[in-house]
């Protein structure tokens, strides 16, 4: 993109995560990945290790801040299931974290060592008393309402300045009543995942979209062929998508999985869908943001702009409104680039902006009863010529009522529930 205007922002490459040097043992842990299990008060641990041989051991102990609740030992390799009774369960509300320590052992020697954490935490589907499928929370009905969030900075694009500035932006969207943020086609550093699990804030992961944009169709299901991808196009979207979900794996504010948004690469939807819920049962698969919607996966996910819209249901499905909103506001002395910037809608100040927002989140609680069951507003912050944020992009202002939105926001949210 030569010219960034609107939605269409400054290209980005080259290493913008963070990198590092680790010295290890010739044996050494390599991935860990936990399952909770919060029906059967277990947890699961799979340890992957490098250099072993026969008769290395992994020890995994769990910790209540200073206190050992329980420590297990078993062959390198072997799947590890721990019992953890009266389990404290994770929410946004209580975002409580168990501690780990791992061990790998040669003949009782330490080889190496890495600490952790995990939650006890579920997310599931389920009908409620109308026979609306529902998204549940520790077997809970629990509506999920959040920000769209690109992750861009004014200084580094897709490098936040600091990891404080990573943790601010997560701190801001709970001061402003929200419960989850949808991680928009992009994978963040893991230090912003683990501010998520601790801070308390759910997450929806979009996969980063690549190739073509084909017959977006997104006031129906799909009608005629999909999208075909080239074989090397294809194996690089297997290949990155299994990458981003093992690496994303062990991160208990990770609810949902998004393959794919707004037709962009669009390929092989349903199987693409059901490889995604077999490689992870323990979450939801959102397979098509904002189309093109075919009847597989747990969520039928609509876009709309400005107003939140019901134009679509599936009553084999989570239904939720995945983007709406986009109030546009401009400031002087905060914006990316002067002149002709860009929103769905625009007003002049806060309070036109905050009573906008306002209007929609009542119009969202009368669609929560009519059968949705979540909600994305675009978006967290302005970014470059798109001015739509809950922030200026150089996060300097709010742009709306924190307490007025917060206020709203929790409306909303118990809407499920009243």
């Amino acid at each position: 993109m030569k010219n960034p205007d609107g939605i269409w922002y400054t290209p980005v490459t080259g290493i913008w995560q963070t990198v590092w040097l680790e010295p290890v043992s010739k044996k050494h842990i390599e991935e860990v990945h936990t399952t909770p299990d919060i029906d059967q008060s277990t947890i699961s641990f799979e340890v992957a290790a490098a250099g072993t041989t026969y008769g290395d051991v992994v020890e995994v102990s769990i910790l209540d801040g200073n206190k050992t609740l329980a420590t297990t030992k078993a062959a390198v390799g072997e799947p590890i299931v721990m019992a953890v009774p009266d389990a404290k369960l994770w929410s946004p509300e209580s975002p409580f974290l168990y501690d780990t320590k791992i061990t790998l052992l040669d003949h009782g020697k330490t080889q190496d060592a890495v600490e952790g954490y995990f939650a006890m935490r579920k997310i599931s589907k389920k009908r409620d008393d109308k026979g609306i499928m529902r998204m549940q929370l520790n077997n809970k009905d629990y509506f999920q309402f959040g920000p769209l969030d690109q992750g861009w900075w004014p200084d580094g694009l897709y490098t936040a300045p600091t990891d404080e500035a990573l943790k601010y932006d997560i701190v801001k969207t709970k001061e402003y009543g929200y419960n989850m943020i949808r991680k928009h086609v992009k994978v963040e550093p893991a230090r912003w995942y683990t501010h998520c699990d601790r801070l308390g804030i759910l997450v929806w992961q979009d996969m980063p979209n690549g190739d073509n944009s084909h017959d977006w169709q997104n006031r129906d299901y799909h009608k005629g062929n999909e999208f075909e991808r080239s074989a090397q196009s294809e194996a690089i979207y297997r290949k990155e998508w299994k990458e981003i979900m093992d690496y994303l794996y062990s991160y208990p504010s990770i609810v949902i999985w998004v393959p794919f948004n707004e037709s962009w690469g669009q390929f092989k939807t349903v199987e693409i869908t059901d490889w995604t819920n077999e490689y992870d049962p323990s979450r939801l698969v959102n397979s098509a943001s904002g189309g093109n919607f075919f009847q597989t996966g747990d969520i039928l996910d609509l876009h709309h702009y400005p107003a939140p819209n019901m134009y679509l249901y599936d009553a084999n499905r989570v239904n939720v409104i995945g983007e709406y909103g986009g109030i546009g506001l401009p400031l002087e002395g905060h914006l990316w680039k002067t002149g002709n910037n860009w929103g769905y809608v625009k007003f002049n100040n806060s309070k036109e902006v905050t009573d906008e927002y306002v209007a929609y989140a009542e119009k969202l609680k009368e669609l929560v009863s009519a059968g949705f069951s979540g909600a994305i507003y675009t978006q967290t912050t302005d970014v470059e010529g798109e001015i739509n944020g809950l922030m200026t992009y150089d996060r300097d202002i709010d742009k709306l009522d924190v307490k007025r939105v917060n206020k709203i926001n929790t409306e909303v949210i118990n809407a499920l529930n009243e």
